[in-house]
């Protein structure tokens, strides 16, 4: 299991990667193609900021919140070459990261481990 601590970087890691993987992979043509990871990437960031866990800034948002909203996110990019109509385009790498992004939250504790628990 992943403990939220290292879901966080993740978390930070992988909204950095969304946001710069059209430039990184060649595929940014300012379409839903290129559009789609740079706000899930962007989003990610701004709701890690006020997730209840490790490396936040304000903990506003439950932690279980917030893995539904990465659990949607991974879905929402991996259906997208299909849902938006460029697969015929590209479609490994939005399947990949939104594969990765649903695989982190199905391994992550729901919960933020307490002082308690790490003795």
């Amino acid at each position: 299991m992943i403990p939220s601590k290292v879901h966080a970087v993740l978390d930070y890691l992988m909204g950095v990667i969304l946001i710069a993987a059209p430039w990184l992979l060649g595929f940014a043509d300012n379409t839903a193609t290129t559009i789609l990871p740079v706000v899930l990437g962007a989003s990610t960031l701004v709701y890690s900021l006020f997730t209840d866990y490790e490396y936040c800034i304000v903990r506003m948002i439950p932690f279980k919140a917030h893995l539904t909203l990465d659990f949607a996110s991974g879905v929402l990019l991996l259906v997208s070459p299909w849902l938006f109509g460029f697969s015929d385009r590209m479609y490994l790498p939005h399947v990949i990261l939104g594969a990765t992004e649903i695989g982190a939250v199905l391994m992550t504790k729901p919960k933020p481990v307490t002082e308690a628990e790490k003795v």
